[in-house]
């Protein structure tokens, strides 16, 4: 009898299947619960009878809800994977700490405004509720390896990170999470940024900007920089150190690389994997299930993610502002949607 009874919320179809409307992450996590001996998927909930099904027949699950809520209450869950869309996200991990579940995992971006993402992590607390958020390429082996070689000197000192991607809101709080993940979780001491609308869009649900850069100063001096826009393809994670760089993503040949002095030019570094994977998925559900029973803190731990989240908050109050935010954040609402509100009021 496995240790751990585990709760789906969310179903949806798998990624660019017929009908599919998102990444069908649910999928994913089940994996993960499926290749531990200590978890058991037991029941699911989806208001989309159809996509539930389906999911039970690929991957398990005795009972099926339309209203999670009613699962919650009935099943004596351990665990919950939550995979909806963001603005769902406080009130089904609220109602499931409040259920008495060991441990919540849910998807990335935490949530539409930094209120309801502080919200999550501190009634979880409060509960003993072990949460974390699905920032996955923390077990991708391009970037572990692009750690190694930044932890072995083969740079020198760190000094500055960059990143590039479409968004700050749902791409970007990868890359931020991973900007934490390079300087060893360092706190950051304040933040400057600007967005532009011109040409925003929705993602899930959410506005996004049209084009963005955040500027931040980490406690130990070392600075990052993210840049977004449609037009951001290429280069992903770059690290600057006093005697060389590390790109990561440069191609899809070559993941990842390296140049100081002794190596005589950029020197690929071979790695099996490529930067996304379902297997990074996976890896955080296993790691989140070791970290509930051994009682040390997950990868994935909200305390991390809500810092990316911060950051990403923190970047549109600076526009906002027209100014330097220093942290920490105090403000609940998301001043991206503020600003888009009044554009049309």
């Amino acid at each position: 009898m496995a240790l751990f009874r585990v709760g789906i919320i969310g179903c949806g179809r798998p990624w660019r299947s017929e009908g599919a409307t998102g990444f069908g992450m649910s999928h994913a996590h089940a994996l993960g619960y499926k290749a531990s001996p200590d978890a058991e998927i037991v029941a699911l909930a989806d208001i989309n009878l159809e996509n539930a099904r389906a999911f039970q027949e690929q991957h398990g699950g005795e009972r099926i809800y339309t209203d999670y809520r009613e699962m919650l209450e009935k099943e004596a869950l351990d665990i919950v994977s939550i995979s909806t869309w963001p603005h769902l996200h406080a009130e089904m991990v609220i109602a499931a700490a409040e259920a008495g579940v060991k441990a919540i995992h849910c998807e990335k971006p935490m949530a539409p405004t930094y209120g309801e993402s502080r919200r999550m992590v501190e009634v979880c607390e409060r509960h003993g509720v072990q949460l974390t958020f699905n920032h996955q390429r923390r077990f991708g082996e391009p970037y572990r390896k692009a750690k190694e070689l930044l932890k072995s000197g083969a740079i020198g000192t760190l000094e500055r990170m960059e990143a590039t991607c479409p968004n700050l809101f749902d791409w970007g709080t990868h890359w931020f999470d991973m900007l934490f993940f390079y300087n060893d979780e360092t706190p950051v001491e304040w933040v400057i940024g600007q967005v532009d609308t011109r040409d925003s869009r929705e993602i899930f649900g959410v506005k996004v900007e049209g084009q963005g850069l955040s500027y931040f100063k980490a406690q130990n001096g070392v600075f990052g920089q993210l840049i977004t826009g449609h037009d951001t393809n290429g280069l992903t994670n770059r690290l600057v150190g006093s005697e060389g760089l590390i790109e990561v993503g440069h191609s899809q040949e070559v993941p990842l690389r390296y140049f100081n002095p002794e190596s005589r030019g950029w020197q690929p570094v071979p790695v099996s994997e490529g930067l996304h994977g379902q297997e990074f998925v996976q890896r955080g559900v296993l790691d989140l299930i070791d970290a509930l029973k051994t009682g040390r803190e997950p990868e994935l731990s909200a305390r991390r993610a809500l810092r990316a989240t911060e950051l990403i908050f923190a970047t549109y109050e600076s526009s906002r502002r027209r100014g330097r935010v220093d942290l920490p954040l105090t403000i609940d609402d998301s001043p991206l949607q503020a600003m888009l509100a009044a554009q049309q009021a």
